[in-house]
């Protein structure tokens, strides 16, 4: 092979050229992990490859960013001394090095993804750091796989000869227009690397995780073959690990706490429809019926469309998220899992199975949509819903008409709510549909023909919340004239709770409040229970109040169950909130710092750890077995029913 340099190009276009290379070996690297683990992988049909293919494009120009950056700005500082042989030859070795060890890691995990089922994320640094024969092992594991070592040299000697396939056209002279116009390109494609490293551009867009995967797969596992081993392990870096815990024989845990629900009853199934509408931002404090005792009882909130909807529904005293973030809520409300220290979406855990409502109801005959007038990438939840089995996207993609967005999130909450009302009524019954509203969010704005419609009050949120609900009001009106109406059980509640301004709501348990409703037009579901109610309660309810009648895994209880030792868990900044009965618990991830009385202090003024030592002890019971359940299965990929 004639590998002499016979071609001068522009600097950029050389710079180009060995960015497509990369992603040509990445493409390869791909290929040869799928190749060496192919009888791990049932089922991938020629036309799924090819798209996972093309899927994992995005997340290999997000990790050859990560590595190459500074190959890249040395590149294209605008000055003439990058044109310098010497210069050039510390890039280029710089390149090759940089590059070798991304592809190494690539081929290492051909050998390794058996041993683990997952791409080899940061987590490998602290799971090897206590080992004393490290260097022994690495060799070990180099003479075992010695062909994928021999192959990852030829790899390194043909990329080191196709980068000296071309070489630099010689420098001209440089003056001011040249200045300006290198200068001009260094800013193009530092915003290029910004967009290629996010794996996209859009305002409420997140920076591309493992999760994201999920757009271009039909199961978790299958996620490793459209990521690469590079991207995992830098967007895993400041991800936490979780430590095995063993406070509890498997027995004891059992007992105490025991996230494997079984069939109630033998009642027969009932496939009614079921609807989810998450509401942005909607704390309970917004809402007038059910805070009667707020303002010396005059007080009225925002929402009288829910307040009407109160009345015909079942409610709890004390309804809570389970994180303070929407990235948090979608998790919590369709598949029965919470973030702990992070959002579940961006954890290393991300890639585990899952058991979400949706896939178990799919499993029954229904169809399954989610709708999100947001563009279709934004908070990632196209990737994440796909991976819990809800086949029918519909976001602003999908959304035809002109002149509705926001200029901002998308597309406003009235509209989009009356086309998602038409879209279900062409859904094949039974179905579970899900909704994310998104108006009621900073920037806090209106539609010019709604503006000064609505109460102000004195938080920004609080206007536009009116708006949203008046969305709802419409949504009904329009639901209920359709002939899926009456076989439906809609549940309401919020993603999270924001800002507040009543004291009562300015505490640790008033951070985390939101309504949660239960409505069945044609059923007996209406009342107040007292009783601690959570977002991971949602699956397990709707599911034992349809007599589903298989096990299935999720970390949350029944909320219409006649138990009394269920509980619901909260965490902030690696602490743990902790309710139980009447009182919140709280810890610093290791001790119990505080223990309130929420019944007769709403106000938390009054810590009584000490005084009640049996209570906190009753209660760190709990949360040990929870947090034993929830460690040990996330890292041994437990959360389904084996």
């Amino acid at each position: 092979m004639n590998t002499k340099p016979n071609t001068s190009v522009n600097l950029y276009f050389a710079l180009a050229y060995r960015f497509f290379l990369l992603l040509v070996i990445y493409t390869l690297c791909r290929i040869g992990f799928y190749a060496f683990n192919q009888d791990l992988f049932q089922h991938i049909t020629l036309n799924k490859y090819l798209y996972m293919l093309y899927g994992g494009i995005k997340f290999d120009i997000s990790a050859l960013l990560y590595i190459n950056l500074l190959y890249i700005l040395l590149n294209i500082i605008p000055f003439p001394f990058r044109y310098g042989k010497g210069y050039q030859n510390f890039c280029k070795w710089l390149f090759v090095v940089s590059n070798s060890l991304g592809v190494f890691a690539n081929f290492a995990d051909f050998a390794y993804y058996r041993y683990t089922l997952k791409r080899t994320t940061a987590t490998v640094f602290s799971q090897f750091s206590h080992e004393q024969n490290k260097f022994k092992l690495f060799l070990n594991f180099m003479g075992d796989y010695w062909y994928l070592l021999l192959l990852f040299i030829a790899f390194i000697w043909l990329f080191i000869k196709l980068y000296d396939l071309v070489k630099l056209k010689p420098i001209i002279p440089f003056g001011w227009p040249q200045y300006l116009f290198h200068t001009i390109l260094l800013g193009l494609i530092a915003f290029a690397c910004l967009v290629g490293i996010r794996g996209g551009w859009g305002f409420g867009t997140r920076p591309i995780t493992l999760s994201n995967a999920g757009e271009f797969v039909d199961t978790p596992d299958q996620m490793s073959l459209v990521l690469n081993t590079p991207f995992s392990i830098f967007r895993t870096l400041k991800a936490s690990k979780l430590d095995v815990l063993k406070y509890y024989s498997e027995e004891e845990l059992k007992a105490i706490y025991n996230p494997v629900h079984l069939p109630a009853d033998t009642g027969k199934f009932k496939k009614l429809n079921v609807v989810f509408l998450i509401i942005e931002s909607l704390g309970k404090e917004h809402v007038g019926s059910l805070n009667k005792d707020l303002d010396g009882g005059n007080y009225k909130g925002y929402t009288p469309f829910i307040d009407s909807l109160v009345g015909q529904s079942y409610t709890f005293t004390h309804t809570y998220a389970n994180g303070r973030k929407s990235i948090d809520a979608i998790p919590s409300v369709i598949t029965g899992i919470p973030s702990i220290r992070e959002p579940f979406v961006l954890s290393v855990y991300s890639g585990n199975k899952t058991t979400s409502i949706a896939k178990l109801l799919s499993d029954e005959g229904y169809e399954t949509a989610f709708f999100h007038g947001a563009p279709n990438g934004s908070m990632g939840f196209s990737s994440y819903t796909h991976l819990a089995g809800i086949k029918h996207y519909f976001g602003m993609n999908e959304y035809k008409k002109n002149g509705d967005t926001d200029g901002t999130w998308g597309i406003w909450d009235d509209p989009f709510m009356q086309y998602m009302a038409e879209t279900m009524n062409t859904l094949k019954e039974p179905f579970f549909s899900s909704f994310f509203s998104l108006s009621s969010h900073h920037p806090f704005r209106l539609p010019e023909e709604y503006k000064g419609k609505f109460p102000e009050g004195p938080l920004p949120v609080q206007e536009v919340i009116g708006y949203t609900d008046m969305a709802l009001r419409n949504f009904f009106n329009k639901a209920s004239k359709m002939p899926w109406y009456k076989n439906t059980i809609f549940v309401l509640c919020a993603d999270h709770a924001t800002v507040s301004y009543f004291p009562e709501y300015q505490t640790t348990a008033g951070y985390f409040s939101i309504p949660i409703l239960f409505y069945y037009p044609a059923g007996d579901l209406r009342g107040k229970s007292d009783k601690n109610v959570q977002q991971i309660d949602i699956m397990p309810t709707v599911l034992n109040y349809l007599h589903y009648d298989k096990p299935y895994f999720a970390l949350g209880f029944d909320a219409f169950a006649k138990r009394n030792d269920n509980f619901v868990v909260n965490n902030l900044d690696g602490g743990f909130s902790f309710y139980q009965g009447d009182y919140l618990l709280l810890t610093d991830g290791k001790i119990s710092t505080a223990l309130y009385d929420l019944k007769n202090d709403r106000l938390m003024a009054h810590n009584i750890l000490d005084k009640t030592p049996l209570v906190a002890e009753k209660m760190e019971k709990y949360l040990k077995a929870f947090e034993q359940q929830y460690n040990n299965r996330m890292i041994r990929n437990q959360l389904t029913v084996q």
